[in-house]
């Protein structure tokens, strides 16, 4: 627990102190006040506080992500606050948590996914263009690997270059000068901040398949606190839990990175688990993608778990969801990343993290 555990309210009644660790862009606490009201709705009696930081990836905006030496580049300074016991939970995106967390830690909870897919927001002079009918040589700006390789393939007329900074700075870069004539930008995050109007299309999985973890918030909590976790774990949306682990089990399978173009797709259906997940080289040229499925049919009752630190599958404490479905997301991801790397994943990732390395 975070040291001050309690607090007194006017009249002198005690209610235990929840502390909750954020980056500190308005996006990550639209996202963290989200989760908030979320917990003050179960756990009425709780005083809750958010408690506002920077991380790396907040500070250095003047070079690519994939370039800064990634794994934790948004969360490290978050789990220092919360191994020091100054926060008792954190809320990241999915997305920029690594598949291996640091010792001591877990995702106690992973919330109902928002839109997964890329959104495309055009300069405001191409109003009524898309991709296909930007001029040639248009310039795009997006800091990700993953969305640079797949368009490139796709949209071979068009020009791609870094753009970084918050939701907020890079659509104030798009509008004010004339350097872009669209980004790309999680469709998620717009919807967020309420900035639905600004995308002009959505990116289907055809032309750009998603980030892993794209979309879903996750609460990272210290994994000996069995009643935090009990807590969080309410939280957790089942269908976004499997297919989270799936496409991180893919992730880690294949040893990836925000260093390294990979991408993924996944739904459930009717007791279903489908995944699609797919490598590319830099340039988009080269791509290995495969698609497979599962059942996550429930089966005996002997499905929910004890609390029990050790319970994790790559780094996710699901305690609401039955162990065999996430067993089974699980496999699913290794087996997809296994039938990648058979056919030559490997060599397209190792060249595509030496590129990226000497650019």
């Amino acid at each position: 627990m975070s040291e001050e555990t309690s607090s007194q309210d006017g009249n002198g009644k005690v209610s235990r102190v929840i502390r909750i660790g954020t980056r500190k862009s308005q996006l990550a606490r639209i996202q963290t006040d989200s989760v908030a009201d979320k917990l003050k709705e179960l756990y009425p009696d709780f005083h809750l506080e958010i408690v506002a930081m920077s991380t790396t990836g907040d500070i250095i905006l003047d070079r690519a992500l994939s370039k800064i030496g990634e794994k934790s580049l948004f969360t490290k300074e978050l789990e220092n606050a919360l191994e020091r016991n100054e926060v008792d939970l954190v809320v990241h995106s999915l997305k920029d948590l690594p598949t291996s967390l640091p010792a001591g830690f877990t995702i106690g909870a992973v919330l109902k996914r928002e839109n997964p897919h890329d959104a495309v927001v055009l300069h405001p002079s191409n109003t009524g263009k898309t991709l296909d009918t930007l001029p040639e040589k248009s310039v795009i700006g997006t800091s990700s690997l993953r969305r640079a390789a797949q368009l490139k393939k796709r949209f071979p007329h068009l020009e791609f270059k870094d753009i970084r900074g918050n939701l907020n700075t890079r659509l104030k870069k798009l509008d004010e000068k004339d350097d872009f004539a669209a980004i790309i930008l999680a469709a998620a995050g717009l919807k967020r901040m309420g900035w639905e109007n600004r995308i002009s299309m959505i990116l289907e999985p055809e032309d750009c398949m998603y980030a892993v973890g794209q979309g879903a918030l996750a609460v990272e909590v210290r994994a000996r606190d069995a009643d935090i976790l009990e807590m969080v774990s309410v939280l957790h949306d089942p269908d976004t839990v499997l297919r989270c682990i799936a496409e991180r089990a893919f992730l880690k399978q294949l040893e990836g990175g925000c260093s390294v173009p990979v991408a993924v797709h996944t739904k459930v259906k009717e007791s279903q688990l489908y995944m699609t997940g797919a490598v590319y080289s830099l340039d988009g040229s080269q791509s290995i993608k495969e698609t497979m499925q599962t059942s996550i049919a429930p089966g005996d009752e002997q499905s929910l778990e004890r609390v029990d630190e050790q319970v994790q599958r790559v780094g996710v404490t699901a305690m609401k969801v039955p162990a065999e479905a996430q067993d089974a997301a699980e496999r699913l991801g290794i087996k997809l990343a296994d039938l990648l790397l058979s056919k030559g994943a490997k060599e397209i990732l190792t060249v595509a993290r030496q590129l990226n390395d000497a650019r």
